[in-house]
């Protein structure tokens, strides 16, 4: 029986769980991740135990590749996963990737509803069929694991569905995923789809069955755990539900939903649950996304009781109003902290625990002096405050990156703020100064005077990374430029430092080439 074979047959009673907050969670607009970012992010699935994480869309450009190539060589206890289009040059750039990887997989999708087919391929079925099946077999002459996708399945006709399905296990398809890409699907509509399609495709028991929905109306998670009952046995999902548009089903609503209800769901997964929490929140200070205080799962109201009588009856038997525990989700993991007097034995394992490294002594030895610096300004550093300190320390060791040295900024009541500011790039150092309605605005008009960057700022927004009020703010800039959109990150105890770091952090991003976007590329 071969490894394949063996991870089938493994899966009948687990779900396995599918990640693709690398790949389909970085479409969402402005979530840029550097292969630094990627990699940590990647370590902490491993952490977690995630079944499968789609690293990327390996041919979009060439630094999706070597986050695919780096992230592959880097984790061996989860199966690593590039996305590709059915053509021949995705499929070559995506098995070479994954070259290093302890286990790999070939994702390979074409569009099978009448309304993509006419429209965005402009083929007929029989084409498209065709198309499939020759994608499936070039990636399965090298690499042992395919998925294919039926893009739209949810809009697909029944018959074609079926067709399509059992010619693409016969091709060697070893997983066979059926997404609602634009969130059309209801629950009950979307299970009984499946059910149907296991009942009637002849070779249905040869490959697992997975789901892949978008929240356009709300109904991701509902629409995967009643796929689940259907006899769906692999769920792809993102991190605090990242994605396109409304975003995807989200990771922890999914698990945590099925460990809750043992009684209604037939599966078990992996999943080392108080890794949820932690990974929630690095994902959020790198893409800038943050997670919304009702949020389930992840949210920081999603375990407050403010009601009386919640409370008394908290206090009295914890499970009149809870369905789950705090701790089992993470909420007390990252609570472990440094301190100014932690020496650089403490930091470096601190690091390690958090799946942190760095390409050289020189790039440890900037990230501590920043982590004293910063030790200096508040008592307590936690989990948060070194994320954003790395993403920090990484970015401005790249060769184009634009480096904040200098801020002075004026502001006196009744006249017009005045930012003075400087900064490094390539080696050389630059300064200019310019006043604005307030003093973000003046900072981001004196950067601009050096820049001239042609963006339109579409966001700014702050948050605390952590607690106190000592915490570091956690600027997020979102500019948009051509229709391209990125967001940038700044943390800083101090705002206005913290703000020109984003607007920067946000330029050097928009410096580097933008991607191609698999649904769009003309297959």
């Amino acid at each position: 029986m071969s490894s394949t074979q063996q991870y089938r047959e493994q899966s009948k009673d687990k779900l396995v769980i599918f990640d693709t907050t690398l790949r389909d969670g970085e479409q969402s607009p402005g979530a840029s991740m550097t292969k630094d970012e990627k990699i940590r992010i990647a370590k902490a699935l491993e952490k977690m135990r995630v079944d499968v994480i789609e690293a990327g869309f390996a041919i979009s450009s060439q630094g999706d590749f070597e986050a695919v190539q780096a992230i592959a060589n880097t984790i061996t206890e989860s199966r690593i996963c590039s996305l590709s289009r059915a053509v021949r040059g995705d499929i070559e750039r995506a098995a070479e990737a994954l070259k290093g990887a302890n286990a790999g997989r070939i994702h390979t999708f074409i569009a099978t509803s009448p309304i993509h087919m006419k429209h965005k391929l402009q083929m007929e079925p029989d084409q498209v069929l065709e198309q499939a099946v020759g994608a499936v077999k070039i990636a399965r002459g090298l690499i042992d694991d395919v998925e294919f996708s039926l893009e739209d399945a949810s809009r697909t006709e029944f018959d074609f569905m079926c067709r399509i399905t059992e010619a693409v296990i016969n091709a060697g398809a070893g997983t066979i995923n059926l997404p609602d890409t634009v969130g059309y699907a209801d629950p009950a509509e979307y299970g009984s789809m499946i059910r149907r399609l296991l009942n009637t495709v002849p070779n249905a028991d040869k490959a697992i069955f997975s789901v892949h929905c978008h929240n356009d109306l709300g109904l991701a998670v509902a629409n995967s755990l009643n796929a689940v009952q259907a006899g769906a046995r692999q769920v792809e999902c993102t991190i605090n539900g990242l994605g396109e548009r409304a975003g995807n089903a989200s990771l922890e609503e999914l698990v945590m939903a099925i460990r809750t209800r043992r009684d209604v769901f037939p599966v078990t997964t992996d999943i080392d649950t108080v890794h949820i929490v932690p990974t929630s929140r690095l994902v959020s200070s790198i893409t800038g996304f943050p997670v919304q205080p009702n949020k389930a799962i992840v949210g920081a109201n999603a375990f407050a009781h403010e009601s009386g009588i919640h409370q008394d009856g908290i206090l009295k038997f914890r499970e009149t109003y809870e369905i789950m525990k705090a701790e089992d989700v993470g909420w007390t993991t990252n609570r472990l902290t440094l301190g100014k007097l932690s020496g650089r034995a403490a930091f470096a394992a601190r690091l390690e625990e958090l799946g942190i490294s760095f390409d050289s002594k020189e790039e440890f030895g900037e990230a501590f002096t920043r982590f004293k610096e910063l030790a200096d300004k508040k008592r307590e550093i936690f989990d948060e405050d070194l994320q954003a300190l790395v993403s920090d320390v990484q970015l401005g060791t790249q060769g184009d990156a634009l480096t904040l040295i200098d801020l002075e900024v004026l502001s006196k009541t009744g006249q017009s703020p005045l930012a003075k500011i400087g900064i490094r790039y390539k080696d050389k150092d630059h300064s200019a100064e310019a006043s604005g309605d307030g003093a973000v605005d003046a900072i981001f008009n004196a950067i601009e005077k050096l820049v001239n960057s042609e963006t339109k700022l579409q966001l700014y927004s702050v948050n605390a990374v952590t607690q106190g009020t000592d915490s570091q703010g956690g600027v997020t800039v979102r500019l948009e430029k051509a229709g391209r959109i990125i967001n940038g990150q700044g943390a800083d105890t101090d705002i206005l430092l913290a703000s020109a770091k984003a607007y920067l952090n946000a330029l050097t991003l928009m410096r580097n080439p933008g991607r191609l976007h698999p649904q769009l590329g003309g297959v």
